[in-house]
């Protein structure tokens, strides 16, 4: 795979302008906070192909559901997280020709993301059609530390001329969403002020009432001192801007920044919207540039010492993991349980920017080692406290007594996916959240959320598996059938073996739960069964279920079965095929993709990783070695768990192969889709990858379990983790493994099956095996 990027340790660096890899740069350069994020488009105007973008969390639309027949139980929208006023906006004109790079000659281009200090800087010098060069630097940053300040250096200078300089700092909300079903715009204006040096734009969602007010000021200076043109200014419908002109000289440098606040009424009042949008802009340009930036790289300095992974002698491997944390960190903090991470986070708008299963299967576990417990806590709480829309999601399609049916995509909780394949039948997305109160649980310890929320979680999610296996009278056992599995190259299957699997497991996990709290929080779970009108009937049928679950399997081959029917395929493994068909989603009609063998992403074998104690080494590598050649990797979702299990069963050169896959998947575009924005979910697997996959992190019996294995690519690997209040900085090599605790917290610990205590601010250090 080509490096499009410059190989570097802490930057993502492009170096020439390819109008043809625009959209993809987009994506690579996006910049957040958690609270919003902005695509890297350019400031100034630019004619060619282009994805306009700027996301307030939260905020969305819900546009009308588009497809070609209706069947009962559809979505009425599909939700959007909306593109936003573009606040960005710089326009330039240099003696009366607009600076456009898809009109001019291009030299010395270089945009470089900064990681380590979280800013996005751009240089490139520009021939006009009348032959005048200019120098352009911009340097930008969404602030970590305000949330809703957004901040521009942009600076020109003449390089063979002289003249006039005409600069148009400007708001526009004339903005639409690319994937519109409709084509429709989804804003509206409710107020606009603009006069010299600074103006204000409020827009409301022509749904839902969403408001937001973007207020921005600006400053100018020429050869390092402040100058105040003459601002002429224009207000049009959902637009507003200055226009200043500044004569220059060859050589000098004018510079504007711009300072910008963005707020919704998520978070304020909306009749206080504009005094506070004012406020906030008007304290970022009162403490200026250089001191927000300063403030910015503190921030990053912080989060970094949480969360950075540390690899040694593997410049590719080392730029990948500390990408995919970066947009981890830009995406999602933690802070609001109304909010969560979307497929793409803030980098593009496939996918509407709602919430998936993704989160429960692979962003808690980044979460729960890299940030507070709270962090992770708000994620299980979003689903708890959509759990009525999750129960009416299931009334729609038949089920009763309080089952639910938890969506496929979601903002609210209402069901938002139109394909009647996903939406009706990739159920298995129901035992991704039980799993992932499990998850929280079995990590921190903390066991108050049980009786506060998970129990009534786990019933209701328990519920809709005991109505939705059926007896099969054949078989003398229970089926479940109908399904979608994690591998969407399948369709209305019958017994998928991971779905059967993870549905028994919610059952027995949530008879646990019931039996927990009926030993520790008789009262509490008095009132729960109150609540929830359960009845002691339930359990029964639940462990009928787990004891007589039917699970596909061949004995010959000493496998479990995707489903009833796999074998009856024709076997072709993805190494038999031409290239020319890779990806086959690209290249192959549906109806060709689902006669075949081939696999998305991970399914048995994404089983098999959540419940890999049931399995012994041998079984977990017959699996492996006969899923993964079957498996075109198509999902973003998928090499994590094969790095995982890769390393697991001793396969390390396959291991290291997925780990570039997953951890470069966008900077080197493996599955052709980048411009669409990033895959900020899959990027949870990427970290998974070096700490579940070399680094053999587990939690048991409450004790953290390390296997450290080192690639023979790497000199070292270290990373820090969070453990019940303990911080840990655990780096090895080929020889040996040292694990410093950060703290006073004392942590037990298995290592290679040999238990330890690691006191507070101590070291521990043990050969590699």
């Amino acid at each position: 795979m080509k490096h499009y990027y410059k190989l570097d340790e802490w930057n993502i660096i492009e170096q020439g302008f390819n109008a043809d890899n625009n959209e993809i740069s987009e994506s690579i350069f996006s910049l957040g906070n958690g609270y919003m994020g902005q695509r890297a488009n350019f400031e100034e105007d630019y004619s060619g192909t282009s994805l306009q973008g700027n996301y307030i969390a939260g905020v969305y639309y819900p546009d009308k559901t588009r497809v070609g027949w209706w069947k009962n139980g559809y979505p009425e929208y599909f939700a959007k997280v909306l593109n936003s006023t573009n606040w960005i906006g710089i326009n330039i004109k240099i003696n009366d020709i607009s600076l456009d790079l898809a009109k001019c000659s291009v030299k010395q281009f270089e945009r470089v993301l900064n990681m380590k200090q979280g800013y996005l800087q751009r240089s490139f010098v520009a021939v006009l059609s009348n032959g005048n060069e200019i120098e352009v630097n911009s340097k930008r940053f969404i602030s970590m530390k305000r949330g809703e300040i957004g901040t521009i250096k942009y600076s020109i200078k003449p390089l063979n001329f002289k003249g006039k300089l005409e600069i148009t700092p400007y708001l526009d909300g004339d903005v639409m969403n690319s994937d519109s079903n409709y084509d429709e715009k989804f804003w509206d204006e409710i107020s606009s002020e603009v006069k010299p040096y600074e103006g204000y734009m409020m827009l409301k969602t022509k749904k839902l009432d969403f408001h937001i007010c973007t207020y921005m000021t600006y400053e100018i200076t020429k050869n390092g001192e402040i100058i105040k043109p003459i601002a002429e200014f224009k207000q049009s419908e959902k637009y507003i801007s200055n226009n200043v002109l500044v004569h220059c000289n060859e050589n000098d440098e004018v510079v504007i920044y711009k300072y910008v606040a963005n707020t919704s009424s998520r978070y304020y009042e909306k009749d206080e919207l504009i005094g506070i949008t004012k406020k906030l802009c008007s304290k970022a340009k009162m403490d200026g540039f250089e001191t927000l930036l300063k403030e910015q790289a503190d921030a990053w300095e912080e989060k970094w010492k949480e969360s950075d992974i540390v690899i040694d002698g593997d410049i590719p491997a080392q730029q990948g993991i500390r990408f995919n944390i970066f947009q981890l960190n830009q995406t999602y903090t933690g802070e609001d349980y109304r909010l969560n991470i979307g497929p793409k986070g803030f980098t593009g708008e496939k996918y509407g920017g709602s919430t998936y299963w993704d989160t429960e299967a692979y962003c808690i576990p980044f979460y729960l080692s890299t940030s507070q417990e709270k962090v992770s806590k708000n994620l299980l709480l979003y689903r708890y406290k959509q759990l009525d829309k999750a129960i009416e999601n299931a009334e729609k399609l038949g089920f009763t007594n309080g089952a639910a049916l938890y969506p496929m995509v979601t903002m609210n909780g209402e069901e938002c996916h139109n394909e009647w394949e996903i939406t009706f039948e990739e159920i298995h997305r129901n035992g991704a959240i039980a799993y992932a109160n499990y998850n929280y649980v079995n990590y921190t310890g903390d066991k108050s959320c049980l009786g506060e929320f998970s129990f009534e979680v786990l019933t209701a999610i328990s519920r809709f598996w005991a109505q939705r296996a059926t007896f099969s009278k054949s078989k003398n056992k229970y089926v479940i059938l109908g399904v979608t599995g994690p591998n969407e190259y399948e369709n209305n299957v019958n017994n998928n073996w991971y779905t059967n699997k993870i549905a028994c497991w919610t059952l027995k996990y949530t008879i646990e739960v019931l039996n927990y709290l009926s030993q520790n929080e008789p009262e509490r779970l008095s009132e729960l069964k109150k609540k929830l009108n359960f009845k002691d009937s339930e359990i029964i049928t639940w462990n009928n279920i787990i004891e007589n679950m039917y699970y596909p399997c061949d004995e010959e081959l000493g496998i479990f079965l995707q489903q009833d029917g796999y074998m009856d395929k024709e076997q072709i493994l993805v190494s038999e095929l031409d290239k020319k068909h890779l990806p086959i989603n690209q290249n192959w009609s549906w109806d060709r993709i689902l006669r075949s063998c081939f696999i998305k992403q991970a399914d048995v074998l994404q089983g098999i990783y959540l419940f890999e104690g049931e399995y012994d080494t041998d079984t977990i590598k017959r699996n492996f070695d006969f899923y993964e050649p079957r498996t075109v990797h198509e999902s973003s979702l998928s090499p994590c768990i094969h790095t995982i299990l890769a390393t697991k069963i001793g396969n390390y050169d396959k291991a290291y192969e997925m780990y570039l896959r997953t951890s470069r998947l966008d900077l080197d575009n493996y599955n052709n889709d980048t411009k669409d924005g990033c895959h900020s979910t899959s990027m949870a697997g990427t970290w998974m990858a070096v700490v579940h996959g070399f680094g053999g992190l587990r939690v048991c019996d409450n004790k953290l379990i390390l296997n450290p294995f080192i690639p023979k690519h790497w000199r070292s690997c270290s990373f820090k983790i969070t453990f019940r209040g303990a911080l840990l900085n655990i780096k090895f090599n080929d020889s040996i493994l040292q694990i410093q605790n950060e703290n006073d917290i004392s942590v037990n610990l298995s290592i290679y099956n040999s238990d330890h205590t690691l006191n507070g601010n101590a070291l521990l250090e043990i050969p590699i095996q």
